[in-house]
């Protein structure tokens, strides 16, 4: 497939978040530089320095694509979340995501970015926002964001558990069980309200 030579009418930012994720996607151990991205957008070296200030800068954007791609499949692995189930199939969601998305996982939780990135600070909060509001409705507790924050760990460490090969299941129904049986064991344990 061939790629326009140069960008026009705002694009070229786009483009080369779009490349990047490409780039992650075909090799989900790359290190992402700018000037394969530029390679692979078909632009010269110098273009992106034109929208982003460093490669953080670059991270940042290709993060919060991420991070809102992600939060679209937590939401539709339960509509309306209303139980301890309906928290674990949102987790399993989140380590597959983790698994067929490996490349692009890591650069969005194990890549410098720039933490000041509006864009990529936003994705954030709406993932956080949204576990919270999960857990406030399927979890008795007085102490939602804290449950909420330590389902999110719990959950990213097991991704990274599995794309670290920690574990011998392999197959989708097998991640999908551990999973399910970790949510369960430690949710079902919270102690209620007080």
């Amino acid at each position: 497939m061939s790629r326009p030579e140069s960008y026009h009418h705002g694009d070229l930012a786009a483009a080369l978040v779009q490349s990047a994720i490409e780039l992650l996607s075909e090799d989900s151990s790359a290190e992402l530089s700018l000037r394969a991205v530029a390679r692979r957008a078909g632009v010269s070296p110098a273009a992106p320095y034109r929208h982003f200030a460093d490669r953080e800068a670059l991270v940042s954007s290709v993060a919060a694509v991420g991070y809102r791609e992600l939060t679209t499949r937590l939401k539709a692995a339960s509509e309306s979340p209303s139980s301890v189930d309906d928290v674990a199939d949102i987790a399993v969601a989140y380590v597959r995501f983790a698994l067929e998305r490996s490349g692009l996982f890591r650069a969005m939780f194990a890549e410098r970015c720039d933490p000041t990135s509006p864009d990529r600070v936003e994705a954030v909060e709406a993932i956080r926002e949204y576990l919270n509001t999960v857990v406030a409705a399927t979890v008795s507790t007085s102490e939602p964001e804290e449950i909420a924050t330590a389902m999110w760990a719990l959950v990213h460490g097991l991704a990274f558990l599995y794309l670290g090969g920690k574990f011998t299941e392999t197959s989708p129904a097998e991640i999908g069980a551990r999973v399910r049986s970790t949510v369960r064991a430690v949710l079902v344990r919270t102690p209620s309200s007080e």
